[in-house]
């Protein structure tokens, strides 16, 4: 039995030098700013959680993810773990309560609760007509503007391991993850292990926590749902004209079937936009022994090395 079931992820932690260029990236990339302070910058989407990524001022480093605990109990029942904190408030804008841990690769594992909600924000979305439903926008008409993409939530992020199975059994173990599908090397070691939270019955995304072997420990992606494909392609556009480096995309995946689009921030870390994933409960039995051809999508670029092999420390 795992010590909880964390409900979801909640935001990515990172540090860079200059939050003025942070903001101005990340509004570009669909957020806004919930909150600043001095040292840190905190961004929201449309949805209501208070914020969905911080980047604290300072050398460009990964500092860590957080994750939803369900209940207050569920996290005073982790604060009983090994190495971890006890209970605190996070002290940072939104409020809350917080237990820290450290996973085996020796990132900040951050378990939340609390954290004020803000008003959701009403994203622009023009429905799409399509062979089988042609009367969605019956009557209006599709006329979009340039602008950015609109971020709606966080939805997953990737870890690189050399000790990718090890990493895989403590968060399963820790959070309560649940394993969605697998792949494999040809030595038969783990290369890609997608984890989803676990809310029975309830439908749920692929995953929330992919790891993935590389050359060095770090930080992959982070990803962000977005509303649709046309907001998929606005926010390509307005990136590619912001001139950001985009890494892979458009495409679509395999598992966990997202539409996906990665660029790189002025610092290497890297985020993704989403829309459309595959949505699963417990009872879910997936692939177990796939392979690294299993994982090509079925249209869009091939998967470039520097996506394979990055990782920010």
């Amino acid at each position: 039995m795992p010590l909880i079931k964390v409900f979801d992820i909640a935001y990515v932690r990172v540090r860079v030098p200059d939050l003025d260029r942070a903001h101005q990236f990340f509004v570009d990339f669909g957020m806004q700013c919930s909150a600043r302070t001095p040292t840190a910058l905190y961004m929201r989407g449309t949805g209501p959680a208070h914020h969905l990524h911080v980047a604290e001022l300072g050398e460009p480093k990964f500092l860590g993810l957080a994750f939803l605990a369900a209940t207050p109990a569920d996290l005073h029942a982790l604060s009983q773990a090994p190495g971890a904190s006890a209970v605190k408030p996070t002290g940072e804008p939104g409020g809350g309560l917080r237990v820290t841990l450290t996973d085996p690769d020796g990132n900040r594992v951050e378990v939340v609760h609390g954290i004020e909600p803000l008003p959701a924000i009403t994203p622009e979305v023009l429905p799409m007509n399509d062979a089988t439903h042609g009367l969605r926008r019956a009557g209006t008409l599709s006329r979009h503007t340039r602008r950015s993409a609109q971020v709606v939530r966080i939805g997953h992020a990737v870890l690189k391991s050399h000790r990718s199975r090890q990493l895989v059994q403590w968060y399963q173990d820790t959070l309560g993850l649940l394993c969605s599908d697998e792949v494999l090397q040809p030595n038969g070691q783990l290369a890609l292990s997608f984890n989803r939270v676990d809310r029975g019955d309830e439908y749920v995304d692929h995953h929330v926590l992919l790891i993935d072997i590389g050359p060095k420990a770090g930080i992959n992606h982070t990803a962000y749902e977005i509303c649709d494909l046309d907001d998929l392609m606005l926010g390509h556009e307005h990136l590619k004209a912001k001139g950001y480096e985009n890494v892979w995309g458009v495409g679509r995946h395999v598992y966990g079937g997202q539409l996906f689009d990665y660029w790189m921030d002025p610092w290497e870390f890297m985020y993704e936009h989403w829309t459309d994933t595959d949505r699963v409960n417990a009872q879910f039995k997936g692939v177990l022994d796939g392979t690294p051809q299993s994982a090509a999508g079925p249209w869009g670029p091939d998967v470039p090395q520097r996506f394979l092999v990055h990782a920010h420390e």
